[in-house]
Parts: structure tokens; C-alpha cells; sequence
């Protein structure tokens, strides 16, 4: 219950950074910050970083780390818009292809990790170079575009105002039943549940966030697509670490490798898998990343492991292992693409904005240390 406030306090903590955040670039930028054509690019810019923090967070809960997913993006989406551009396949084997191709990856570099023992450190080190070797050998050191009208939909796409609402409202009808599920389930067990009126409030607040969201968003032109595929991806990311025995069995890894192994779980395959599903994530990160530029480029996903690690860590998420969720990712990659978006509108300089970065990871490593050394 200690572990559980603690998170819950530091999810709090999250919400009014990027709170403090929007404010301050909004009052700097005269509220174009917060204009709906914004905060419509904001969320795009979070998808891509999103995905890809959720794949890393299986592996950092596992104690691992992968430091090959910007060079694998930028790899998979240049396969992408080659096979779009210039061999001209369908949609649909373009998509089957580089999610084939990102499993694959995954399970090269787990294979590695798991089977071999070979340091995740130095095996997703040398995918870095390689991947970004191969995509460079792949396209000749040019730009693959433009990609076709129907994948392009995938990065730059909107769904229609009544879809958004429509799925809106389904979205809290689902939270709202699974809430009182699992308010039911704890009260068969005898367990300890909230008081009703606080979940009433809970889903009340939900509801009206999610509602105003979609509702700015079609002030615009809609959801984003891949807003839309980053809810759904991380919906099944929470499910499987919080409600499935894999995701328990992750976060054993993480917490004491050898007792997790003594009590019969699968390491090695666990850990595969792991790295499995962070290849497949990559692979999707890499097809929104090219259809969202329209091309597959050489220097596509540089600095974006980077990204996702930051996400990670700001997100709670521990280096040592066994401490991560998959909702304080997406606000950590939301304060990274909340801090990038509003640098960038400020023009200010590139070099500043690594600084900054890396100055709020050093923070977020920092506290915690702090944290585990009070406990």
C-alpha cells in the first residue's frame, strides 16, 4: 500500500509539472501554445516518443535497457517507405512486413541478452550502429518519398468529429465498467474499497477531461490517429503488466532475478519476449514516424532512444528494475514532448534544449535515488 501511495503521489507530482509547463509557454507564446492546432501537433509529437516508452518499459522493468530503438525506428520506417515508394506494395503488406521485421529484431537482440548472456547494454549499443548502418546502405544515404496517400493517413490522419466522440463515449462506459468490476472483485475477497462517492467523483473527472480533450481536438481537425493508436497500445501495455501473470512476471525479473528464477519462472524466455514486444512497438513507432513525414530518411529516430528512456525514468520508472507503469510513461513522454514543442516555438536554440533535457533526467534519476534511500 506504502509502494502504491508513493506512486500515486509521484503521478500527481507529473500532472503538475506538465500543468506548470503548458502555463508558462502559454503565457510566453501569447496562448498559441494552447491553441488547438498545438496541442493537436503536441499530441502527435507524444505518440511517437509514447510508443516507444512503452516498449522500453518492459525492458527497463526487466532490468535490461535497449538502446538500439531510434536507429531500429528510423531502420523500420525506411523499410517502410521502401516498400511503399519504391516497390510499390499495398498498404497492408507494408504493415504486415516491418511488424514482422521489427518481431524479428526484438527477438535478435533478446536472443542475445537472454541466451547468450551477452550484456543488453552492449548488444543494443552495436544494434545502434548497425541498424543505422543498415538503413543508410538500404536507402543510399537519400531520402525514400513521398510515401502513398493511404499510409501517409497512418502519421497525419484525423478520425471524424462524431468517431471521436463516439469513442469517447465508450471509453468511459469501458472505465466505468471496469471500474465496478473490480470494485466487485475486491469486495468478494473482503478487501478494502473506495468509498462510492470518490469513484463517482473519479469517473465524473475522467469523463470531463476526456470529453474537453476530444472536444479541443475537434476544434482542429479531429484526433490524430496516432494519438488514437497510442491510447489503444497503452490500454493493452497496462493490461498486460498489471493483470496478466507475464506482466507479474516481469516485474519478478526486475526485483530479484535469482529468487525469480528459484520460484520457476522462465527467465530466459520471459526475457525474450520482452524484447520481442519492444521490437514490435518499434516497428509501429517506425510506420507513424514515416507516414507522418511522408518519407523514410537516413537520420530518421536519431536521439529518439534517448527520448523514451527520459520518458521512462521522468516517468518513474527505475534503472534498477522492477518499478514502472505504463501511465506514468505517457506523462513522462508527454513532458518531453511538452518541452519540446514549446522550445521549439520559443526558437530557442537546439543546444539549450539537450541541456534542459538532460538536466530534468539527471533531476528525475536524482529523486529517485533519494526516494529509495528514504525507504
Amino acid at each position: 500500500m506504502k509502494n502504491l501511495k508513493s506512486v500515486n503521489l509521484q503521478v500527481y507530482i507529473m500532472l503538475i509539472a506538465i500543468v506548470v509547463i503548458m502555463l508558462f509557454f502559454s503565457v510566453a507564446t501569447d496562448g498559441a501554445y494552447l491553441s488547438a492546432r498545438n496541442i493537436s501537433n503536441l499530441l502527435r509529437q507524444t505518440s511517437i516518443t509514447g510508443i516507444l516508452a512503452i516498449g522500453m518499459l518492459f525492458v527497463i522493468i526487466s532490468a535490461e535497457i535497449d538502446l538500439s530503438v531510434g536507429s531500429l525506428m528510423g531502420l523500420l520506417g525506411g523499410f517502410a517507405a521502401i516498400t511503399n515508394v519504391w516497390w510499390g506494395w499495398p498498404l497492408p503488406a507494408t504493415i504486415f512486413a516491418t511488424l514482422l521485421l521489427g518481431l524479428m529484431f526484438g527477438v535478435w537482440n533478446g536472443w542475445w541478452v537472454a541466451y547468450q548472456r551477452v550484456p543488453s547494454f552492449i548488444v543494443t549499443l552495436a544494434g545502434l550502429l548497425a541498424f543505422r548502418g543498415i538503413l543508410i546502405g538500404m536507402t543510399n544515404g537519400t531520402t525514400v518519398s513521398p510515401t502513398s496517400s493511404s499510409m501517409t493517413q497512418i502519421g497525419q490522419g484525423y478520425l471524424s468529429n462524431e468517431l471521436g466522440f463516439i469513442l469517447g463515449g465508450m471509453a468511459i462506459a469501458l472505465f466505468i465498467i471496469w471500474g465496478n468490476y473490480q470494485r466487485r472483485s475486491r469486495q468478494k475477497l473482503a478487501l478494502p474499497v473506495e468509498k462510492i462517492s470518490k469513484d463517482f467523483l473519479k469517473y465524473v473527472v475522467v469523463a470531463i477531461l476526456l470529453l474537453s480533450a476530444i472536444y479541443l481536438l475537434n476544434d482542429y481537425r479531429g484526433i490524430p490517429v496516432p494519438v488514437l493508436i497510442l491510447a489503444m497500445l497503452a490500454i493493452i501495455g497496462f493490461f498486460i503488466s498489471k493483470k496478466t501473470a507475464f506482466g507479474r512476471y516481469i516485474y519478478a525479473i526486475g526485483g530479484n532475478i535469482e529468487a525469480a528464477r528459484l520460484s520457476g519462472i522462465k527467465v530466459e524466455r520471459i526475457k525474450l519476449a520482452i524484447f520481442s514486444i519492444n521490437g514490435l512497438m518499434v516497428a509501429i513507432a517506425g510506420l507513424i514516424l514515416s507516414a507522418r513525414l511522408g518519407a523514410g530518411s537516413p537520420s530518421a529516430g536519431q536521439n529518439a532512444e534517448l527520448d523514451a528512456i527520459a520518458a521512462c525514468v521522468i516517468g518513474g520508472a527505475s534503472l534498477a528494475g522492477g518499478v514502472g507503469s505504463v501511465w506514468g510513461v505517457i506523462i513522462g513522454a508527454l513532458i518531453i514532448a511538452s518541452l519540446d514543442n514549446g522550445m521549439s516555438m520559443l526558437d530557442v536554440p537546439t543546444f539549450w534544449q539537450y541541456i534542459v533535457k538532460g538536466g530534468i533526467l539527471l533531476l528525475a534519476v536524482w529523486a529517485d535515488s533519494i526516494s529509495k534511500k528514504k525507504a
